[in-house]
C-alpha cells in the first residue's frame, strides 16, 4: 500500500505546540498548508535558532514526506530547518541522513510548497521542526504537512526480570536457514535480546554490550571441538538512546546478512558445518536458567521489543495471545514503559540552574553524564561559606569542595574513575557532611572514595549543571536525572539533541577500528595494512612486477593486487630475474606425501592449503602473463589416470571446485601424462608411467601451465589399497611471471580521442591510481557525471595536477604543484582519495594535498553516466599514454577497449625513460612491449639491475687470457677457443685506459692483470712479496718501467680489496678500496701511447712475445690463488666474458663472487674450494682461454724416461688412487648441462660456510692431469 496520507492536515488546534507566538493570529495551529486561517501561518515571537513548532500525530505513524511552505501573504518563511522525531515529546531524536543530522531546504516564498521525501522512512508520534535559516526580508513564518500512514506493531515491555521462551516443535532441530527480525528501545548499555543453544556447541546470542550490538554465532567444527567455530560481529553504536533500532539477522548455510537500522554487514561463519543445532527452544530477552555458566554474568535485557518475528513466527502476537512461555514475567505488559529519566545536552557554552535547599549541612548529588571529552565543568554550586565543583579532569571525575570559615579554610579533593570520556553513560553519586565525603562512580564500591578532612557545610540555594552560572567555555556532554528536577532557568541547552552515532554505519574499512566524538570520528588502521582516514588505501604494492619496478631486488614481500578492494594483502616470495618476474606462492602440502588405503569407493583426498586464500591466489593467476605449478606421482603399484580409456582412479582439484583429468606435462581434455604426449612411457600402452602397474618404482610428474585451472587446491587418490601399492605426491609452490594489470596501457594520438567505460560506483569511498607519460602541457585524464555530482583528474599546466569533484556540497578542487615539468615523457605516477572523512591527491609519492571534508552536508557521490578515460566530452583531450588505471581495486582494461576504439592504441613504449635508472654499472635500458630489461652484456656485471657482481675463484695455475687482436695461441691445444675482441685502430693504440676490478687472496706474490703488446708496452697490477700492491707501466722512453707502490699494507690478508685505475696522457689516478684517489704522473722522458694493445691476462701470464723479466721471475709462479671479482678494462669485461661464453675448455676456474663481498670469517685454505655450490641447481656457464698449469717439466721427464721400466708398475697404480682421491683436480662447470645458470653464492659469508664441493657433476665434464 501506498503510505501517503496527509496526517497534518485533520488535526486540532491543539495538536499543534510551539516554543512561541508573535501574537495570538500566528498560533501554531494555523500552521497547516495551504490554509489561511488567522495570520495565514506560525510566526514565532523572536525569530532566532531557538525556537520550534510541535505536531501531536496522536499516536505513532509511519511518516514518509513532509512539506513546508511561509505564512500566506507576508515576507515571513523559513530557508533552512531540521527535523526532529519522539514516540514520548521529550526524548527526540533528528532525522539524519548521509550519516549527518540533516539539514531540509525550506522556501523561497510564501506560497509554493516544497516537500521532501524522507529517504529513511521514520515511526514516531511527535515532530518537531527547528528553523534554521530564514527570510532577509521578513521572520520566521510556517506551514506544514506531514505524508505517512497508520503504523501499529505488537509491543512488549521487558523488565529486565521475565524471558519470552519459544519451544520447538520438535526436541532438536537442525535449522540450515534463519531470519529473526525485530525492533528494540532501550535506556540500558547492556542485556541479551536471544539466546539459543544446542548440546553439540552450537549457539546463536544476540546482545547489548557497551551500547553496542553484538551477535555471536558457532555452527560447529571439526577441530578443537566447537572452539573454531565461533563467530563474533558486532554493529552500531549508543543503543541505549531509548529510541527504536530495527535488527534482521539473515543466515543461510554458513553465509549471514547482519542488518541494523538498513545498513548491512556479510560475513561468512567460522568452522566447516552448515547446520545451527539448537535444542528445545530459542529465549527472547535474556538467557534461559540452564545451570550452565555461560550466561553468569550476563544482564537480561529491560526496554521494549515489538514485532519479533522468527522463521515467519509473530514472536510478540504468540506472546499476546499467551501461546508461549510467559511465566518469569512478573507483570507481562504490551505497551511501553515510560523511563524516568530524560536526557539534557550541553554544548560548550551552555548551563542548567536547578534550584535546591538551602542552609542544610549535606549535600547529596546524583546524576549521570555521558561525553567524549576529557575535559569539563558538570556541576557548580556555591555554598554559604564556599564553593562546591564536580568536573571531568582527564577522564576522571573530581571533585572540589572549598569552604572558608572563621577566617580558616578548608579544602577536600576527591577523584575517581578512569576513561570515563567514553561516550558511555557513567552514574556519580555525591554525598558530603560534617568532617566526610564521599565519591562513588557507577555504583562500584570499588570506586568509592573517602574523605574524613576537617570539613563544616551549609548549602546554597542554586546548581548549576554544565557551568557556573554564565556562559563560559564548558564541555559538551549529555546528563539524564530524574523527571522531578525541572530546571528553574536556562541558556542554550536543549532536550532533543541527543549524540549521533558517528560509526554506525562504520566508514572504516577492512577491519580499521571506528572512534568517534561528538561531531566527527577516526579509524584506527594499525595492523590492518591499510592506511588513510577510513582504512582505505594499501600500503602495499599490487604485485612483484611492481616492487621490481621500484628498484627491489628478490625477496618476500607483502602484495594487495586488488589494492583498496576486499581482499587482504598477503605475503609471496619475488625473484626478480634478468627478464622476468616471478611471483611464488608456497603450500603446505610435503613433497613425497606418502598416500596408502586409497580406493574407488574410498578415495584418500589431499587438502593442498596455500600462504594465502583462494580468492587472493587466483588474482595472482588472473593477472599473471603465465603461471606453472609442478606436480608428481611417485608409484608402486599405484594407477593414476587408468589411461589410455579408463576411469581415472586420481585427480586434481583446481580453481572453482573443477575436476580435472590431466596430469603435469599434459593440458586441459587431454588424459594423458607428460610420457603420453612425448610417447615415451615406460610401457607405450599406456599414456602414464604409473598406469602400467608394476612392482618398481615409477613416476609421472610435470608443469600445469593452464593458468584458468590453478592453483591445485585437492588431490585425490584412488588406487593404493592392493598390497603392495604404493603412491607419494608433490604438489610444487605455484610460480607467476608477469603482471598484465601493471602495463596494461593505451596510447592516445589525438585530442579527440577518448576510451568510455561503466559508470563508477565509488559514492562514499573513491580511489583512483594510474601511471601517465606525456608531451603535452594539459589534458584531461578522466571524468565521470551526475546530475550535478561529477568526478574530474586532470593536468591543467605542465607543473600542475587537478583532482576535483562535486557530492553536492559544491565542487572542490585539489591542485599539487610539481617542481618539475610534467610533460617530459616520463612515468608519473597520480593517486587520487576521496572519503567521507577527506579527499586526497598524490603526486610521484613526493607531492601531496589534501582536504577535510565539511562536518554538515552531503557525503554520496552519485554518478550516471558513462566514464570517460582521456577526454572530458571531447574538450582538453590528454595526447599521451596512461597505464595501470585502477579505480576502488579494479584494473580497467585499457587495452583491450583500445583494440576497438579509433584514436587510441593498445600498449605504451618508452618505459626506459622512467625507469633506466635503475639500470646501474653501465648496463643498458632495453624497451619491452610490457616493460623494460637490463642489458648488462657490456658490464662487469649480472643481474636484474646490473648490480651482482660476476667473478672467479683461481686455483694455482689458472689464467685468463682475453685477446685484443684475432692471433693463434702459441702452447695452446688445438682444441682451445681464444675469446678474441677485434679493436679499432684508435683503440689498439691507447692514450688513456680505465681499469677496474677486485680481488681477495691470502697468497702472494701473484700477478692479479697484465697487459701485454705487441711492442715492449705493457701494464701490469702486481702483489709483491710481501702482499702489498704495485702498478707498473712501460709504455717506452725509459730505462726502467715506471712503477707506483700504491699501498704498503698486506692486501693478501683475505680480505676483498677494490682497485680503481685511470690514465690519461700523463696523469695517473689510482683509488684502493674506500680510500681516497690518488693522483701520479708518468716522467717527461715517458711515452704517452701504449702501441698495439694485444693480450690481457688475468691470474697468470703466458705469452709467447716480450714479456717483464721482472714479471715472471718474481710473481708468475705458482700464479694467483683467490678470488677475482668485476674486472673491467675500457669498457671490456674479460673474466666475465670467460665465464659466459659458451666455449668448452680446460682449466679450473669456479664462478664465484667472492671477491666483492667482505668475509666475516677468517679465510680458508686457498687449496681448498670455499664455495658453497648446490649439487642441482647451480650450473656455472663459463668461458675462458686457460692452459694446462705449468706444462711437464722437462727434467722430471728426462728422468721419468731413465727409470720407466722400473716403476711402471707403481705408475699405473698411482693412476687408480689420484683418480679416486683427487678427483675434483681439473673440474670445471659448463652451461652444456642446462641452459640457465646461477650464481654458487650471494655473499662470502654462505660461501666460506658452504661445505659441498663442485666435484659432483657428470663424469663427462671432468679431466685428470698427471
Amino acid at each position: 500500500a501506498i503510505c501517503d496520507e496527509a496526517l497534518a492536515s485533520p488535526l486540532p488546534h491543539t495538536a499543534f505546540t510551539s516554543s512561541s507566538v508573535f501574537s495570538s493570529g500566528y498560533a501554531p495551529g494555523y500552521a497547516k498548508l495551504n490554509r489561511r486561517g488567522g495570520a495565514g501561518g506560525w510566526s514565532p515571537l523572536d525569530s532566532d535558532h531557538y525556537q520550534w513548532l510541535q505536531v501531536d500525530l496522536g499516536s505513532r505513524k509511519q511518516v514518509s514526506a513532509i512539506a513546508t511552505q511561509g505564512r500566506y501573504s507576508s515576507s515571513d518563511w523559513t530557508t533552512q530547518y531540521r527535523l526532529l522525531y519522539s514516540d514520548t515529546g521529550r526524548n527526540w531524536k533528528p532525522y539524519h541522513q548521509d550519516g549527518n543530522i540533516w539539514a531540509f531546504s525550506g522556501n523561497s516564498n510564501s506560497e509554493s510548497a516544497v516537500r521532501h521525501e524522507l529517504q529513511q522512512g521514520i515511526v514516531a508520534r511527535f515532530l518537531r521542526l527547528i528553523p534554521l535559516e530564514w527570510s532577509e526580508e521578513g521572520r520566521i513564518g510556517l506551514r506544514i504537512e506531514v505524508y505517512g500512514c497508520s503504523y501499529w506493531a505488537d509491543i512488549i515491555n521487558f523488565d529486565g526480570q521475565g524471558v519470552i521462551s519459544y519451544r520447538f516443535k520438535v526436541k532438536k532441530m537442525k535449522i540450515i536457514k534463519d531470519v529473526i527480525a525485530l525492533r528494540f528501545k532501550t535506556s540500558e548499555s547492556e542485556g541479551v535480546i536471544l539466546h539459543g543453544e544446542g548440546q553439540q556447541g552450537d549457539y546463536i546470542t544476540l546482545e547489548l554490550r557497551k551500547a553496542k550490538l553484538l551477535l555471536q554465532i558457532n555452527l560447529g567444527s571439526n577441530q578443537y571441538g566447537s572452539i573454531l567455530g565461533h563467530t563474533s560481529v558486532t554493529t552500531g553504536s549508543l543503543l541505549d538512546d531509548n529510541h527504536w533500532h530495527s535488527v534482521v539477522i539473515e543466515r543461510y548455510r554458513r553465509n549471514v546478512n547482519f542488518t541494523l537500522d538498513r545498513h548491512t554487514q556479510h560475513f561468512r561463519t567460522n568452522g566447516e558445518f552448515d547446520h545451527l543445532d539448537l535444542d528445545y527452544e530459542l529465549s527472547f530477552g535474556g538467557m534461559p536458567y540452564s545451570g550452565k555458566p555461560v550466561g553468569i554474568g550476563r544482564k537480561n535485557f529491560k526496554g521494549c521489543m515489538e514485532s519479533i518475528n522468527y522463521n515467519g513466527d509473530n514472536i510478540t502476537d504468540l506472546a499476546r495471545r499467551k501461546k508461549l512461555d510467559t511465566s518469569s514475567f512478573r507483570n507481562l505488559s504490551f505497551t511501553c514503559a515510560e523511563t524516568h529519566t530524560f536526557p539534557v545536552f550541553f554544548n560548550a557554552t551552555s548551563f542548567l540552574q536547578l534550584p535546591g535547599r538551602a542552609n542544610h549541612n549535606t549535600v547529596s548529588v546524583g546524576f549521570q553524564f555521558r561525553t567524549w571529552n576529557p575535559h569539563g565543568l558538570l556541576l557548580f554550586s556555591n555554598l554559604d561559606d564556599g564553593t562546591l565543583e564536580i568536573s571531568l579532569e582527564d577522564g576522571k571525575v573530581a571533585v572540589h569542595i572549598n569552604v572558608t570559615k572563621a577566617a580558616k579554610s578548608y579544602r577536600v579533593d576527591l577523584s575517581s574513575g578512569s576513561g570515563l570520556n567514553d561516550g558511555q553513560w557513567h552514574a556519580i553519586r555525591l554525598v558530603a557532611k560534617e568532617n566526610f565525603a564521599m565519591l562513588t562512580i557507577d555504583g562500584e564500591e570499588v570506586s568509592a572514595v573517602r574523605s574524613v578532612s576537617p570539613l563544616s557545610i551549609t548549602t546554597g540555594g542554586t546548581y548549576h549543571l554544565g557551568g557556573k552560572g554564565q556562559p563560559s567555555t564548558n564541555t559538551t556532554f549529555l546528563m539524564r536525572t530524574r523527571p522531578t528536577l525541572v530546571p528553574a532557568s536556562f541558556i542554550s541547552i536543549c532536550y532533543c539533541c541527543p549524540p549521533l552515532s558517528r560509526c554506525m554505519p562504520n566508514h572504516c574499512e577492512h577491519g580499521g577500528r571506528c572512534k568517534q566524538t561528538w561531531d566527527s570520528f577516526s579509524c584506527t588502521c594499525d595492523g590492518t595494512g591499510y592506511t588513510g582516514a577510513t582504512c582505505h588505501t594499501s600500503i602495499y604494492e599490487p604485485s612483484c612486477e611492481a616492487y621490481k619496478h621500484l628498484g627491489k631486488s628478490s625477496d618476500a614481500y607483502w602484495i594487495d593486487p586488488d589494492g583498496s578492494g576486499p581482499l587482504g594483502p598477503f605475503k609471496v616470495n619475488c625473484n626478480m630475474t634478468e627478464d622476468k618476474v616471478w611471483t611464488t606462492v608456497m603450500n603446505n602440502l610435503p613433497p613425497k606425501t606418502i598416500v596408502t588405503g586409497s580406493s574407488r569407493n574410498r578415495r584418500t583426498v589431499l587438502q593442498v592449503n596455500y600462504s594465502a586464500s583462494m580468492d587472493q591466489v587466483t588474482a595472482i593467476t588472473t593477472s599473471a602473463e603465465y603461471c606453472e605449478q609442478q606436480i608428481a606421482y611417485s608409484c608402486r603399484m599405484s594407477r593414476l589416470l587408468n589411461t589410455p580409456d579408463g576411469t581415472p582412479y586420481t585427480w586434481w582439484v583446481g580453481r572453482g571446485n573443477e575436476k580435472h583429468f590431466y596430469w603435469g606435462g599434459s593440458g586441459p581434455g587431454i588424459q594423458k601424462c607428460a610420457c603420453g604426449i612425448d610417447r615415451n612411457c615406460t610401457d607405450p600402452k599406456y599414456d602414464c608411467n604409473c598406469d602400467a602397474d608394476v612392482k618398481q618404482w615409477r613416476e609421472d610428474s610435470g608443469l600445469l601451465v593452464y593458468q584458468e585451472h590453478l592453483p591445485v587446491s585437492q588431490v585425490v587418490v584412488g588406487d593404493t589399497n592392493r598390497s603392495g601399492s604404493e603412491a607419494k605426491l608433490t604438489v610444487g609452490p605455484l610460480r607467476c611471471q608477469g603482471d598484465n594489470n601493471y602495463w596494461n596501457a593505451a596510447s592516445f594520438t589525438t585530442p579527440s580521442s577518448y576510451l568510455h567505460f561503466a559508470t563508477f560506483h565509488g559514492e562514499t569511498s573513491a580511489d583512483i591510481s594510474f601511471y601517465f607519460k606525456t608531451s603535452a602541457a594539459y589534458g584531461v585524464f578522466l571524468e565521470n557525471l551526475g546530475n550535478t555530482d561529477f568526478i574530474r583528474l586532470e593536468l591543467k599546466s605542465p607543473k600542475v595536477v587537478s583532482f576535483s569533484f562535486d557530492v553536492g556540497n559544491g565542487p572542490v578542487e585539489l591542485i599539487v604543484h610539481s617542481a618539475t615539468s610534467l610533460n617530459d615523457d616520463q612515468w608519473h605516477r597520480v593517486m587520487a582519495e576521496r572519503n567521507v572523512k577527506e579527499a586526497v591527491l598524490q603526486l610521484d609519492q613526493t607531492y601531496r594535498t589534501s582536504r577535510l571534508a565539511p562536518a554538515q552536508g552531503h557525503t554520496r557521490l552519485e554518478l550516471f553516466s558513462q566514464l570517460y578515460v582521456g577526454a572530458a566530452g571531447g574538450q582538453r583531450g590528454f595526447l599521451g599514454c596512461i597505464r595501470a588505471l585502477r579505480m576502488n581495486g579494479i584494473t580497467l582494461d585499457l587495452e583491450e577497449r583500445a583494440k576497438v576504439t579509433p584514436g587510441v592504441k593498445p600498449g605504451c613504449q618508452g618505459h626506459c625513460n622512467s625507469f633506466g635508472m635503475y639500470c646501474r654499472n653501465g648496463g643498458k635500458c632495453v624497451e619491452r612491449y610490457n616493460g623494460y630489461l637490463c642489458d648488462c652484456t657490456a658490464t662487469a656485471y649480472d643481474g636484474p639491475f646490473c648490480t651482482r657482481d660476476v667473478g672467479g675463484f683461481f686455483e694455482a695455475g689458472t689464467l685468463v687470457k682475453y685477446n685484443f687482436l684475432p692471433e693463434a695461441i702459441a702452447g695452446a691445444s688445438k682444441d682451445t677457443k681464444v675469446l678474441t675482441h677485434q679493436l679499432t685502430p684508435h683503440e689498439v693504440n691507447l692514450t688513456k685506459e680505465e681499469v677496474a676490478f677486485s680481488f681477495s687472496t691470502s697468497s702472494a706474490p701473484a700477478v692479479l692483470m697484465y697487459v701485454s703488446s705487441k711492442t715492449q708496452d705493457y701494464l701490469a697490477v702486481v702483489l709483491r712479496q710481501n702482499g702489498s700492491l704495485q702498478v707498473r707501466y712501460n709504455l717506452g722512453g725509459l730505462r726502467e718501467p715506471f712503477t707506483i707502490d700504491v699501498d704498503q699494507r698486506n692486501l693478501a690478508n683475505g680480505q676483498p680489496h677494490s682497485i680503481n685505475m685511470s690514465r690519461h696522457d700523463r696523469r695517473i689516478t689510482i683509488q684502493l678500496d674506500h680510500y681516497p684517489a690518488v693522483s701520479y704522473n708518468l716522467p717527461e722522458a715517458s711515452d704517452t701511447q701504449f702501441n698495439l694493445v694485444k693480450t690481457l691476462f688475468l691470474g697468470k701470464v703466458y705469452e709467447t712475445g716480450h714479456i717483464d723479466p721482472v714479471i715472471i721471475e718474481r710473481y708468475n709462479t705458482p700464479g694467483f690463488i683467490g678470488c677475482l671479482s668485476r674486472v673491467e678494462f675500457n669498457g671490456i669485461a674479460p673474466l666475465k666474458s670467460a665465464l659466459r661464453t659458451a666455449v668448452k675448455s680446460q682449466g679450473k676456474l669456479v664462478e664465484s663472487n667472492c671477491g666483492a663481498s667482505p668475509l666475516t670469517i677468517p679465510p680458508m685454505s686457498a687449496a681448498t674450494d670455499p664455495w658453497h655450490l648446490d649439487k642441482t641447481d647451480a650450473v656455472f656457464p663459463f668461458n675462458e682461454e686457460r692452459v694446462i698449469p705449468d706444462g711437464v717439466n722437462r727434467d722430471s721427464a728426462i728422468i721419468g724416461g731413465i727409470i720407466a721400466v722400473v716403476i711402471f708398475t707403481i705408475l699405473c697404480t698411482l693412476v687408480f688412487l689420484i683418480r679416486y682421491m683427487f678427483r675434483h683436480k681439473g673440474t670445471y662447470h659448463t652451461n652444456e648441462a642446462k641452459a640457465s645458470g646461477e650464481s654458487a653464492a650471494e655473499s662470502a659469508d654462505t660461501a666460506i660456510i658452504g661445505t659441498d664441493n663442485p666435484e659432483t657433476i657428470d663424469e663427462s665434464k671432468k679431466e685428470w692431469f698427471i
